[in-house]
């Protein structure tokens, strides 16, 4: 397959894929036109967002080989829309599209402040969110509203609402139920849930790739090389400023990837996360930047500018933000001999320690106690988990500051589930290093770790346990399927 993609920027790109879907939702495109919807898992992390947007880029009119068509990047954020709040919510993004976009070569017209302002129309003008998508499909009668749509799905493999049929790899999205999407591609580097049709029932060349990686744009990246959708023609030469139409596009894109594939990594040096498709990516990716001279970043300073955004974007939220920023849910089945009931298992990762949340929470651990009963309640669930990764700052002991981990779970309800998460404890307390909590990062004195520890570590009025997590290389993706596995296996 040759690499004949057009030489538009990302921003031209984005605003064709946008058009596309507003005419699809207008009915002026008959079905075998209509758009893939390329879409991230609903955690909407850095990772999900721009493997949606990258694999999306270069798919666009070019896949499937038989008959091309639209890829739209949709966005899995259901309450918000694109515009201000979707840049104070995931200001890291707009920081690594503002660092990408922003050149002496930018087309007229494109370019744009990271400002609320100048980088909110941005967005309201360039992306569509889940709740872009449900608001654009109220403006139209009853009779319009359901819809069949495909999709290519990028940082996860199963749909949150699967077909009630049970048919694989089909289902719909949280707040938009009359949509009914079809899979027919997938990239992603998460245990596989087994939802995805076959290979065989896919048309020709779509993607479906599970496997590990410590980064979902890595594999995308390796998956768009394999399909000769992106060609490595580096040569070694800086290019000329009479050459740099097509490859400034590349090197937007390729800059884009590369802050998923650093945050994720750790600018590739979590080596417990670090694969062999996250170094082949980067090799990829790094000579297409560098060859254009506006487009060129220094990797760590790179690293660090998204990073410390995405560290800082949370002084602007508020305690239930904080845990739906990056959250996650599953529902498994306990065992017939338990009753069978659905459980709704809730994951909610920070970047913040739980002093630093409970300290949001007006300093009192009972007010962060009573966030997280409420977001329980407007997620349903039964099991809420709390998983924190932060840097803490250098002890006596340590020559430079270190990666720590907390662990909080909370049966609100209370019920069978609690049998099923002391299993869990037992079990993964060993391989996860759980420890006794104590503050990490900061300095509340002894009656501050008491009254932390005392109110998140109790049996009353719900089930409740806080630890801290030494082996920090568990993160969700592998503490995720121990406590699922725990409530399904409940004896």
């Amino acid at each position: 397959m040759s690499c004949n993609h057009s030489s538009r920027s990302l921003l031209q790109f984005l605003k064709q894929a946008r058009h596309a879907h507003l005419q699809f939702i207008s009915g002026a495109l008959p079905r075998a036109d209509s758009p893939i919807y390329v879409v991230g898992n609903p955690s909407v992390d850095l990772d999900s967002m721009i493997s949606a947007i990258v694999y999306a880029y270069f798919a666009h009119n070019r896949l499937p080989l038989d008959y091309p068509r639209p890829h739209v990047p949709l966005i899995n954020l259901s309450n918000v829309p694109s515009g201000p709040e979707l840049r104070r919510l995931r200001p890291e993004f707009v920081k690594a599209l503002w660092h990408c976009t922003n050149n002496p070569f930018a087309s007229e017209g494109e370019g744009w402040d990271d400002t609320p302002e100048s980088a909110g129309k941005m967005l309201h003008d360039h992306i569509i969110t889940v709740e872009d998508f449900a608001k654009h499909l109220q403006q139209l009668n009853e009779a319009q509203l359901r819809r069949d749509a495909d999709a290519t799905l990028v940082d996860w493999n199963a749909l949150t609402i699967q077909s009630s049929d049970g048919q694989r790899g089909k289902g719909s999205l949280n707040d938009l139920p009359t949509v009914d999407f079809s899979v027919v591609g997938c990239i992603d580097h998460h245990v596989n849930e087994d939802f995805l049709p076959s290979a065989e029932s896919l048309p020709a060349h779509q993607p479906l790739v599970v496997q590990p990686a410590g980064s979902c744009t890595s594999l995308v990246v390796n998956t768009l090389e394999s399909l000769g959708l992106w060609q490595n023609n580096h040569t070694g030469d800086p290019l000329s400023q009479k050459d740099a139409g097509k490859p400034i596009q590349e090197a937007q894109v390729a800059k884009l990837a590369l802050a998923a594939i650093l945050i994720d990594t750790s600018n590739l040096t979590d080596k417990s996360k670090v694969t062999e498709s996250d170094t082949n990516a980067v090799s990829f990716l790094q000579p297409k930047i560098d060859s254009f001279p506006f487009i060129e970043c220094n990797q760590e300073t790179y690293y660090n500018q998204v990073f410390t955004t995405k560290q800082n974007s949370l002084d602007l939220l508020t305690v239930h933000e904080i845990l739906g920023r990056d959250f996650k849910c599953w529902t498994e089945n306990l065992p017939q001999s338990k009753g069978g009931k659905p459980v709704n298992i809730g994951f909610c990762s920070t970047v913040k320690s739980i002093p630093w949340i409970v300290q949001k929470a007006d300093g009192n651990p009972q007010s962060f106690l009573d966030s997280l009963y409420a977001f329980s309640t407007d997620q349903e669930l039964d099991i809420a988990v709390v998983m924190t990764a932060f840097t803490c700052p250098a002890g006596d002991n340590d020559s430079k500051d270190r990666f720590c981990r907390e662990l909080l779970i909370c049966a609100p309800h209370g019920g069978p589930v609690i049998e099923a998460l002391e299993s869990f404890v037992a079990q993964a307390a060993s391989k996860l290093g759980l420890e006794d909590w104590v503050s990490l990062d900061i300095d509340l004195g002894t009656d501050g770790n008491q009254a932390v520890k005392s109110t998140l570590n109790n049996d009353a009025p719900a089930w409740k346990r806080v630890w801290v997590q030494t082996n920090v290389t568990q993160s969700r993706k592998q503490v995720a399927p121990l406590l699922r596995g725990a409530v399904s296996a409940c004896e």
